[in-house]
């Protein structure tokens, strides 16, 4: 609800700038539900991030990405954001930010109970879908699609290929359970952005923009994974990853010497 009264109230460049941002609230309903840190590095990786989904989309231009541009006061006013009116504002800009905080927020949720509850990713990917038929089918009553279903059947003006989306969709739902799964919201993020330089890809050609932004993605994802938040705690190993270094160094350790222990044998 918030999306669609977003989409009447703003245009395209400021909606699709500000629903960038849920990669970003997904990192604070992270730290918020599940209390994971993000590094510093971190930190600039997700606003490399926000930064290559905004390069690939045409929002951002490649001058931006270079320090001249921000210090040239002659540049195109055509790049920034029209001023908002105070109903832009409230109907507009506000419903966007929430319909992104809510999206970082459900993917914290559904990471806690598939990591923290170690729910099966398939199982809660089927209750998902079967919460959602029922609210649709609530939404029906009061729609006019509703209407339309009852006067002309569920399958009206369907082909084969109207099957095809419904498919993609549904394979797409189960991938992105698994990857809350076993790698985070956060990463979701990260895998989102290159499925826009992939569909550049599979169109047959790429613009200076998308490959920039492909370019910046790589590094922030190579950044985001390279430098983790470390724990720090009196008396103790730092915590990487939920393990502390010490015992990840036993455990090495010992596998060296179980490995010298067989040669030596």
């Amino acid at each position: 609800m918030c999306s669609l009264l977003a989409y009447q109230n703003l245009d395209a460049i400021t909606y699709n700038v500000l629903n960038q941002t849920k990669t970003l609230s997904a990192a604070l309903c992270c730290y918020l539900l599940l209390g994971k840190r993000q590094s510093g590095m971190q930190m600039l990786a997700l606003v490399l991030l926000l930064m290559a989904a905004l390069e690939m989309e045409g929002l951002l231009p490649m001058d931006a990405l270079f320090p001249s541009y921000w210090t040239n006061r002659t540049k195109p006013e055509s790049h920034f954001v029209p001023p908002l009116s105070p109903r832009r504002f409230t109907h507009g800009v506000i419903p966007i930010l929430v319909a992104s905080f809510l999206s970082g927020l459900a993917g914290a949720i559904t990471q806690k109970s598939l990591q923290g509850e170690n729910r099966n990713a398939l199982l809660f990917t089927m209750e998902l879908c079967v919460a959602s038929i029922l609210l649709l089918l609530v939404s029906f009553l009061r729609s006019d699609d509703g209407a339309q279903i009852q006067q002309r059947g569920f399958f009206d003006q369907w082909t084969w290929f109207t099957i095809l989306p419904i498919l993609t969709n549904s394979a797409g739902g189960i991938l992105v359970g698994l990857v809350i799964k076993y790698a985070g919201t956060v990463q979701k993020g990260f895998a989102l952005i290159f499925g826009i330089l992939i569909s550049g890809l599979l169109q047959g050609s790429l613009s200076k923009e998308e490959i920039a932004g492909g370019v910046l993605a790589g590094i922030s994802l190579w950044m985001h994974s390279t430098y983790p938040y470390l724990a720090k705690m009196s008396g103790t190993a730092p915590i990487v990853n939920g393990v502390t270094a010490s015992k990840s160094t036993k455990v090495a350790n010992g596998g060296r010497r179980e490995r010298k222990s067989r040669k030596e044998d």
